[in-house]
């Protein structure tokens, strides 16, 4: 059975807590490799609002808090080792960027498939701690968004 190739259009969830903590997920493809929900639409015309409450319930199991169009996007080069899941001559990806607020002591479920560990660290030592830079410069962006203390 084939897969249907992904659609070069996703989103990127930085969800955090009130304080400035974030939450971080390792790659179970690529241990060492921490990054905020990402995920691709499923369809050409599935909302990105719905795409960011999607991606964040199967990858962390959480499905409430405050969600937030930061009306950012990024446009980068799909990494090499990734490019096999899109259309034959995709290279780029268009990425929108959303926060994600909740509640101090939100549990979380990773699914094991996707992820081996979380950690909630402060914004700017997440921001250091993840491997893409489109995702390290959202994080830093929280402060525009988000009154922290």
């Amino acid at each position: 059975m084939s897969r249907r190739p992904k659609i070069p259009v996703s989103v990127l969830v930085v969800v955090h807590q009130s304080d400035g903590q974030v939450l971080l997920i390792e790659r179970a493809d690529h241990p060492g490799y921490w990054q905020s929900v990402t995920g691709s639409v499923d369809r050409e015309d599935e909302p990105l609002e719905l795409t960011a409450r999607r991606e964040v319930e199967e990858e962390t199991g959480i499905t409430g808090g405050t969600l937030r169009d930061w009306q950012l996007s990024n446009v980068y080069e799909i990494y090499p080792v990734w490019r096999h899941r899109y259309a034959s001559g995709v290279t780029h990806n268009t990425e929108h960027v959303f926060g994600l607020t909740v509640p101090t002591g939100t549990p979380v479920t990773l699914n094991p498939r996707e992820h081996l560990h979380y950690q909630w660290l402060p914004w700017r030592e997440a921001a250091d701690r993840c491997f893409s830079p489109s995702n390290a410069e959202a994080i830093l962006q929280l402060p525009r968004f988000t009154p922290l203390p």
